[in-house]
């Protein structure tokens, strides 16, 4: 079945935003059921930002709220819009948020330093002059300029900017940061769950034994 283009941080915002349950948020994301679990008591290995996957295409709510009554159905992935092919040129940005692209450039520099210049142009419609002026801080506004989601800013789509990130990662021979970020201790985190549980389970009954006295009678008002 497929999956979103980013499991671990699609989990996170399911789990903030939503009311599906572990199974059905692991299933939909291809994570085992103590990952979801680990994410939502914020003991995984790095806090993840979460993923909208409404916004990027990949649910809809109202499939959302179909799994929200339903704690059996399994969520079904939509299949995401044609791409738009656009001509030759740099893309157009309405005067309204042309005054966002240096932070939005920021943006992209901070979090995916893989992207190339060249890259970042196509996706945002600006120039090397002026993205090379913002990674070197030279820009003229630089001590304004704060870094924000290109996405949230309305300067590109989810789909857009999640396209490139994989691309760029593959092509700098990098996996994609935010799925994998909780690859290298996955069964450790899996095996620790399964040990605290087992340790509280195991300690319940040693609060119970505790409670029978010398003739193996066991006492009601004791637990």
């Amino acid at each position: 079945m497929a999956q979103p283009l980013m499991p671990h941080a699609t989990a996170s915002w399911l789990v903030d935003n939503t009311a599906l349950s572990f199974e059905q948020i692991a299933d939909f994301c291809g994570l085992h059921i103590l990952e979801v679990q680990a994410i939502a008591d914020d003991t995984a290995a790095t806090k993840l930002t979460g993923r909208d996957p409404v916004r990027a295409g990949e649910l809809t709510m109202a499939e959302i709220e179909k799994g929200q009554k339903d704690p059996d159905y399994r969520l079904v992935m939509q299949k995401g819009p044609e791409q738009i092919r656009r001509t030759k040129g740099p893309r157009y940005t309405p005067v309204s948020k042309r005054q966002d692209k240096p932070d939005g450039i920021a943006w992209i520099i901070r979090n995916h330093p893989e992207i190339s210049d060249g890259q970042i142009g196509k996706l945002i419609g600006t120039t090397r002059t002026t993205i090379a002026a913002i990674r070197d801080r030279t820009h003229w506004n630089i001590a304004n300029i704060q870094p924000k989601d290109p996405v949230t800013l309305g300067l590109c789509s989810q789909r857009e900017l999640d396209a490139l990130v994989a691309k760029a990662a593959k092509a700098a021979g990098i996996e994609a940061p935010v799925d994998n970020r909780l690859e290298g201790d996955r069964e450790a985190l899996i095996e620790q769950l399964r040990a605290e549980r087992d340790a509280a389970h195991h300690g319940g009954e040693g609060d119970h034994a505790e409670a029978r006295d010398a003739g193996g009678f066991i006492d009601p008002f004791k637990h």
